[in-house]
């Protein structure tokens, strides 16, 4: 079914990296503001109340965030399944698949949000958070999950919009989103005004409400700017559990998210065993993969632009532009991730200064940096890879690759290399694990049978 579809949102057409680039900025400004989010929420809660306060949303946002990997999986099912609707031009089906993501994401952050409101005790006790921070981790979590369906609701919208080839838009209600939480914090915490003094509640309640917020606006603007893939009463009959759009959410979600916590868990594993050489080295291990989580920035969001543009362009059946795609994404994040990598190396001490004051523990996290920092530039061209094969519908090599380049390769070299050589030799598993998964991903690329991969089966694509 052709339609009309705005212009604006087709990258199926023009230059391939003016429209990487100028689509990859917003995400790539997104991830940093959400970054600096945390970092400003976390010196309000640590600074002004106390460390067992800090250890309480410290744990409860890991759980947040092992949420957060499933919704991202299943979200971008929904970005691709959108992005391949548009590219092939088909509006009924990128409504059929917003209308059936819809229900699919209320429902599911309902059920959480009762079961955690249930279990939120039960979950503390089971990652072993401390007895003193047990209250105030027990509030914050509950809090948490009362805002569990504005907050997937809110990632569903910013999705489905980015899979329609518009990045901007969400940005700018990230950004205000980011400001509200950032604005809201200190006055639920300490109860300047009117308002109660709450403390971790406070910051709970802050980010909910700024989430919230921002929704509600988004979803107003959405509708008062007639944006296409909005629904309408005449659109009603989309609103519905598609058996075989729901499958695809599930089957091609699932691998994605899950890649996510292969990552987090994997990194869990390792501060367990740094842990072992000292606070110095602990310290050090944290400074530095904070200097990491920005450099690895743009290739992440250069990842997930390549996602979209190919989606679009798999739909369209223009296979020419989708690796041009490839090509363009890898150099692009050599380029952007080679810049920030050298900047680091330059002011290398001054970087870690930022976070550390111990000698001892400048000099490690200077090793790690040395060591570990030029690799990522490397890693890029796994995340770009991974994006275009995903946005065919194949996620379960991409998984795979990367529980076998981390957990396989990266974590049991580090405990082997830390055990026999010390801790400066431990850092040699980032680039020896980043290299296999560049191989594994590069060679799927090459050889690999991802181009026949679905998202959804003819049949039920045609469907409408």
């Amino acid at each position: 079914m052709a339609s009309a579809i705005n212009t604006h949102t087709d990258l199926t057409e023009g230059p391939i990296g003016r429209t990487l680039i100028f689509f990859a900025i917003p995400l790539l400004l997104g991830n940093v503001l959400q970054s600096l989010n945390g970092t400003v929420n976390a010196i309000w809660v640590g600074k002004f109340l106390g460390e067992s306060a800090f250890a309480a949303t410290s744990n409860a946002n890991n759980i947040m965030f092992f949420l957060l990997s499933l919704v991202f999986g299943i979200g971008m099912a929904s970005t691709i399944l959108v992005g391949q609707s548009i590219g092939a031009h088909n509006e009924a089906q990128a409504k059929r698949v917003v209308g059936t993501s819809l229900l699919f994401f209320m429902g599911v952050s309902l059920l959480i949000m009762a079961g955690g409101l249930m279990l939120s005790d039960r979950i503390l006790l089971w990652m072993h958070t401390p007895a003193d921070a047990m209250p105030h981790a027990a509030t914050y979590l509950r809090i948490s999950f009362l805002g569990v369906p504005f907050m997937f609701g809110f990632q569903f919208v910013m999705m489905i919009m980015r899979g329609a080839g518009d990045s901007k838009t969400p940005f700018y209600f990230l950004l205000l989103s980011t400001a509200l939480d950032i604005v809201l914090n200190p006055l639920f915490i300490f109860g300047l005004g009117p308002l109660p003094r709450l403390e971790t509640a406070g910051s709970a309640t802050a980010a909910v409400l700024a989430q919230s917020a921002s929704l509600v606006l988004l979803i107003v603007y959405l509708y008062r700017k007639r944006y296409f893939l909005r629904l309408t009463r005449q659109d009603k009959h989309y609103v519905r559990l598609d058996r075989a759009i729901v499958g695809a959410l599930v089957k091609k979600g699932i691998p994605m998210g899950l890649q996510m916590m292969v990552v987090s868990t994997s990194a869990i594993a390792l501060v367990n065993l740094i842990n072992g050489f000292g606070s110095a080295a602990t310290a050090a291990f944290g400074a530095a993969m904070q200097l990491a989580s920005y450099v690895q920035m743009p290739a992440m969001a250069i990842g997930g632009a390549v996602s979209s543009l190919a989606a679009q362009n798999i739909g369209a059946g223009k296979w020419d532009r989708v690796h041009k795609t490839t090509m363009m994404g890898i150099a692009i994040n050599f380029v952007m991730t080679g810049a920030l990598v050298g900047i680091i190396y330059v002011f290398n001490r001054q970087a870690l200064s930022l976070f550390l004051q111990d000698e001892a523990a400048i000099a490690i996290g200077m090793t790690a940096n040395a060591i570990t920092l030029w690799a990522f530039i490397l890693f890029g061209i796994t995340f770009v890879v991974s994006g275009v094969v995903r946005a065919t519908g194949a996620v379960m090599v991409p998984l795979l690759t990367t529980f076998l380049a981390l957990w396989c390769i990266r974590v049991p070299l580090a405990y082997y290399l830390g055990s026999q050589y010390g801790i400066d030799a431990l850092w040699w598993s980032f680039p020896l694990g980043f290299a296999v998964g560049i191989v594994c991903s590069v060679a799927y690329y090459v050889w690999g049978g991802w181009r026949r991969a679905t998202m959804l089966s003819a049949e039920s694509a045609s469907v409408s």
